[in-house]
């Protein structure tokens, strides 16, 4: 339901009944609280039932309370400072079983990611990665771990690879200055967007490479900029993301890569385990 849901509570807010228009009015004012919400939770907050809260999404057209309360997180993710993401977690994370809230989400998450994954995409990204000259990988701030675990691996497998390091400006166009047609730059960023990683894939698709964009969905700035597009949901938690579905797609993406280049990894394996055993770079197994 692509429209504004703080606009469509506000205009249908005279024809609700006295518990609706409780949580029409939480909702308006603390719609960065209520975005995190369970029903339940709504509910208890406002003093109503958690009834009243799943009829009030569904007369306001959406599918359920899930619907409206994605329509709500989808609207402020990218809106929210770390200071506010922290007064939102007090409502999301309450309760002492933080463990269990934190893990019960990113298996969510996961199972989200799974189910939306495209398989031709994955496949074409998998290809074009295997067929470009150079591959350029970019993910700023939080993103620079997703960023480093996918180069250091394709590394292994691919020579062509290289990390865009999270520096200052001049710096990250300098590491793609000579990016070129038959060149590829995934590009990895979520919510709060990467300003730089943005401007980056500007710069590559202007010198005509081909670019992947590894992010959450339709509505994220990379999208319009790439060739071929990956959504893995991510989740906010506290004032930080749970960046784990993205960093299992990519980790799928390794290992789809690693069989298509079966026998050059091996080779590279072989070689890699007679220099860690030369030069004892792991503890030896005295079992």
């Amino acid at each position: 339901m692509e429209r504004d849901v703080l606009s469509v509570i506000s205009r249908e807010n005279s024809g609700f009944s006295k518990g609706q228009k409780r949580i029409a009015k939480y909702i308006l004012e603390n719609y960065d609280k209520a975005a995190f919400m369970t029903a339940g939770r709504l509910g208890k907050t406002v003093g109503v039932s958690e009834s009243t809260v799943v009829r009030f999404a569904a007369d306001l057209g959406y599918d359920g309370y899930p619907g409206m309360r994605k329509a709500l997180q989808d609207m402020i993710r990218n809106r929210l400072t770390s200071i506010q993401r922290i007064e939102v977690s007090k409502a999301a994370l309450s309760g002492d079983n933080v463990v269990k809230a934190v893990l019960s989400s990113d298996i969510e998450k996961l199972q989200i990611t799974l189910e939306e994954c495209s398989r031709a995409n994955f496949n074409a990204a998998a290809e074009a990665i295997l067929g470009a000259k150079h591959v350029y990988i970019v993910g700023m701030r939080s993103a620079t771990a997703l960023a480093s675990f996918m180069g250091y691996y394709l590394n292994l497998i691919l020579e062509n690879v290289r990390i865009v390091s999270d520096t200052a400006v001049s710096e990250v166009y300098e590491q793609i200055l000579r990016v070129k047609p038959g060149d590829l730059i995934i590009g990895i960023s979520y919510p709060r967007y990467s300003h730089r990683t943005v401007k980056a894939l500007e710069y590559a698709r202007s010198r005509g490479a081909r670019v992947i964009a590894v992010t959450d969905g339709e509505n994220s700035p990379l999208v319009p900029l790439s060739d071929i597009s990956l959504f893995a949901r991510s989740e906010m938690v506290s004032f930080l993301d749970s960046l784990v579905a993205p960093m299992s797609l990519i980790n799928a993406l390794i290992v789809a890569i690693g069989m298509q280049a079966q026998e050059k990894l091996e080779e590279t394996f072989n070689s890699l385990e007679k220099l860690w055993s030369e030069y004892e770079v792991y503890e030896k197994n005295n079992g």
